[in-house]
């Protein structure tokens, strides 16, 4: 007696929330203030030292502040073939998705022609949600290899 498995029909709905990351916001900080620490201790004279240092501060905690601000965004991957992935209720075309390790990049092309993208960090984004992610993202790529007629 064989002990086979139900397998599933590979399509996979996946519906995710993109915020900022309290990492990336962090990190952009933390750049600033180091960026106008090496302005200081550089051998750069001090009458142009401290005007650089402070706009590279002021500048790194204005990308911090204003990545903090980012408006919060709905992704829907329906795991339909016939039905375009959505963000925020709008259909989006071209959805590319990219990993390296843990960090999740979504690439697309909106319906006025700009390309934007979103990354979620692992902050935002837990084990259990990249791996809905993945499985939706498969979905994608194998409808897009799958030939348009049969050989």
């Amino acid at each position: 007696m064989t002990h086979s498995h139900h397998s599933s029909s590979g399509s996979v709905s996946c519906r995710l929330e993109w915020r900022p990351s309290r990492w990336v916001t962090g990190v952009l900080s933390l750049l600033g203030i180091l960026a106008a620490f090496s302005m200081l201790v550089s051998e750069m004279p001090r009458l142009a030292a401290w005007p650089l240092a402070l706009s590279a501060l002021a500048y790194g905690l204005w990308r911090a502040w204003r990545e903090s601000r980012s408006p919060v965004h709905e992704l829907f991957f329906p795991g339909n073939d016939d039905l375009p992935v959505m963000l925020d209720g709008a259909p989006i075309d071209s959805v590319e998705v990219q990993w390296r390790g843990s960090l999740a990049f979504v690439r697309w092309q909106g319906r006025d022609g700009q390309s934007r993208h979103l990354s979620w960090w692992p902050d935002t984004l837990p084990a259990a949600r990249r791996r809905e992610l993945r499985l939706a993202a498969g979905s994608l790529e194998a409808a897009r290899n799958r030939p348009a007629m049969a050989p």
